[in-house]
């Protein structure tokens, strides 16, 4: 029956929808956004008809043309793409091939990684778009897990609090290395907290396996100096961008952002850039471009600045690619472009981009299966309302979900379970350290409240609130006073903690050897470097490469909730 509108005209009866219809409609996945392509504004993948043809011309030395663009032509990536990151010599050879000879050479695994970087090295951007667009996503994978640098994957964590508290912060990171992440990350809600949580993040990692690095991301020129002073041990947050008015918006240029990196080096510091697809068409200045041929220029750009590595898997950019056809393909396709150039690769999975679990799981595994430097650029060590990077595709709530699926697959995503009352010990001493070095360093005092409620808190919302005008005043101190990490030390070994002191000083040790800036660099729990030298990629095939093993495996095995083949009602996990 109609119903009657304001106007006096008839309302016609909605059409009546079908059951199951009305049951997907609710389905979780029906909140995510979807959108149509619209290669104009570069709303698509990696197949927009404005891409450029792939081409290379080089007189004495030099390239002067470069996908259908006269060097006269160039701006300003072209012009440090041609000159820092294409190898001229074997340019010319490399373009010859066809790109499925070339996508061959990566998938076969009678090819080295060798002989495949000896290609890649002089491809252009266009041409290396045009050899991962014949390649389907299985194809990517079994290309990604030859072409990674380390042979042994790792993981990276985000450590967090939406209050940034500082206890909270400790007390995370020192679960999360204990549960296997060998990279942690930081980032602050008020970035004036920033020196407190640094320290925090420090002294919580070296609680829960000796050697896992942190950092600290904030604006560069703050970040820059907590690395000087050793109260971080690397980087990765300083972005680059696939178009000039993208760079020009933050004052820019592939230049600076070289000495940026440069400044890093000659401390030591492990750094490497961010990048992602979907991060032009954020800022209106993408020009046409696919998404994926716009990160291959960042990818470029990269290695063109000698940096050791790239975070990229589209960031905190998920959300674009995510809604566009094909979207998360060109998202392992720039994660296989990053490992094909000798980069190392932290693969994403770090923002949460769907409300769909089935959705979310079908994004990671791609990464999770075939293996990269680190499966994940950001997993959430707290829950993801405390998680100050937007969120994270995997949060504490995933934690049995991902050991359950490594031991189903037989699969190395670099995690382990531990048992609860080792977490909880761990959290405790993290927190008791912290409070030592604060007592040393005359900051605000932590109190026995805050130790037992960080222990057994899920989040901050289980925590006592802290005074945070004298957290601030505090704060500001530690960069007044030239507090660094040595400083840290101390407060440490003074505090009755020598062994996380002894952890630390050995962390900033590498400093001196330098051995954090080769590819891949992470340190073992004996703080031992391990990266693309020492540990590289052997993968030829069946029966090759790294494959989880020995203790690793009977690691991998024990769960929460294994019981005794011979008695199932009793727990052996």
């Amino acid at each position: 029956m109609s119903t009657m509108s304001a106007a006096g005209v008839p309302i016609p009866p909605a059409p009546r929808q079908s059951e199951r219809t009305r049951v997907l409609e609710n389905r979780p996945v029906n909140l995510d956004g979807f959108v149509e392509e619209w290669p104009e504004v570069g709303m698509v993948a990696m197949d927009s008809p404005y891409d450029p043809r792939p081409s290379v011309r080089v007189e004495d030395g030099v390239i002067v043309e470069m996908d259908g663009k006269l060097r006269a032509d160039f701006d300003f990536l072209d012009q440090f793409i041609a000159d820092h990151a294409i190898d001229v010599e074997a340019t010319e050879r490399a373009m010859a091939l066809s790109p499925v000879e070339i996508a061959h050479l990566l998938v076969d695994p009678r090819t080295s990684r060798g002989e495949v970087l000896a290609v890649s090295c002089g491809l252009t951007p266009a041409k290396l778009l045009e050899v991962v667009k014949t390649m389907n996503v299985v194809e990517m994978m079994m290309a990604l897990q030859k072409m990674r640098a380390r042979r042994t994957p790792a993981n990276q964590a985000h450590s967090t609090s939406a209050r940034d508290n500082p206890i909270q912060v400790a007390a995370d990171a020192a679960e999360a290395a204990l549960r296997g992440f060998r990279e942690l990350e930081t980032t602050l809600g008020v970035v004036r907290y920033a020196p407190l949580v640094a320290i925090a993040l420090q002294v919580g990692a070296q609680t829960g396996k000796p050697g896992a690095l942190t950092q600290c991301a904030l604006e560069e020129a703050t970040e820059l100096e907590l690395g000087m002073r050793g109260i971080t041990a690397y980087a990765e947050t300083i972005s680059v961008y696939g178009t000039e008015p993208v760079f020009c918006d933050g004052d820019d240029t592939p230049w600076s952002k070289t000495f940026l990196a440069s400044a890093y080096a000659s401390r030591g510091i492990k750094m490497r850039f961010t990048s992602g697809t979907g991060s032009e068409v954020q800022m209106g200045y993408a020009e046409g471009k696919s998404m994926l041929y716009l990160e291959i220029r960042c990818i470029l750009v990269t290695k063109g600045a000698g940096v050791q590595g790239l975070q990229n898997g589209s960031i905190s950019c998920i959300g674009v690619p995510g809604a566009v056809p094909a979207g998360i393909r060109a998202v392992l396709a720039e994660n296989l472009i990053a490992s094909t150039v000798d980069l190392e690769c932290a693969s994403g999975n770090d923002q949460s981009f769907s409300h769909s679990d089935m959705r979310r799981t079908a994004r990671l595994l791609p990464q999770l299966l075939s293996g990269t430097d680190f499966v994940c650029s950001g997993y959430s060590a707290v829950p993801n309302y405390d998680n100050m990077f937007a969120g994270s595709n995997l949060d504490t709530d995933d934690y049995d979900d991902w050991n359950v699926i490594q031991r189903d697959l037989q699969v190395d995503g670099a995690l382990r379970h531990v048992p609860e009352a080792e977490l909880l010990a761990v959290r405790e001493r993290a927190a008791r350290a912290l409070q030592g070095v604060f007592a040393y360093l005359g900051l605000p005092p932590i109190t026995e409240k805050e130790i037992e409620a960080v222990t057994y808190a899920h989040g901050s919302n289980d925590l006592p609130l802290r005074d945070v005008l004298e957290d601030l005043k505090a704060a500001q101190s530690v960069m007044d006073r030239g507090v660094t990490g040595l400083d840290i030390v101390k407060g440490l070994e003074a505090g009755g903690f020598p062994d996380i002191a002894e952890a630390l000083l050995g962390v900033l040790k590498q400093r001196i050897s330098g051995d954090l800036l080769h590819t891949s660099a992470i340190l073992t729990p004996e703080l031992t470097t391990l990266s693309a030298i020492n540990d590289a990629n052997d993968y030829a095939g069946p029966g090759s490469g790294y494959r989880p093993s020995g203790e690793r495996w009977e690691e991998m095995k024990r769960l929460r909730h294994v019981v005794s083949a011979q008695n199932p009602e009793q727990e052996v996990g």
